[in-house]
């Protein structure tokens, strides 16, 4: 007996659980297939963006239109090239994704600030993400003109 009350309690949890995150899984899902990648990157942004941070990136990616799917991609792109790996190799391979997943577009001023705004735990220098905009732009967005750049 004791048993079977244990199971339904496990049961009960797991439902529970997966009903309360499942609009977060999907969000996630969405931008993970469409760039082409396994959730694990934008996971672990989250959790490295902190609790407040994360949900506020939660909240933003769940919402429907392809400019909030847009934004939330070049966070993770900012997130990816300018706090875990500098590399141009890096780089090229999320521009690459960001392609496939047709969201590859010059960084703007208003991401920066968006990505700020996630990353402030992190304490980003500000200045290191204009560098960042200004040289992803310039490699991979010649043609946008000294506008989008300041």
């Amino acid at each position: 007996m004791i048993w079977l009350i244990l199971a339904t309690l496990a049961v009960v949890f797991v439902v529970g659980f997966r009903i309360l995150t499942s609009s977060s899984r999907r969000a996630i899902r969405r931008l993970s297939e469409r760039l082409a990648i396994t959730p694990e990157p934008v996971e672990s942004m989250i959790d490295q963006l902190g609790k407040a941070q994360g949900e506020e990136y939660m909240r933003y990616l769940e919402r429907p239109n392809e400019a909030h799917l847009q934004n939330a991609a070049q966070v993770l792109l900012i997130w990816q090239v300018c706090i875990v790996d500098g590399s141009e190799s890096n780089m090229q391979s999320w521009h690459r994704r960001l392609q496939k997943g047709r969201l590859a577009a010059p960084i703007t001023d208003a991401q920066v600030r968006l990505a700020m705004s996630f990353l402030r735990e992190l304490e980003p220098d500000f200045s290191e993400l204009n560098a960042f905009q200004y040289r992803y732009n310039a490699l991979f967005h010649e043609d946008i003109g000294v506008h989008w750049l300041h």
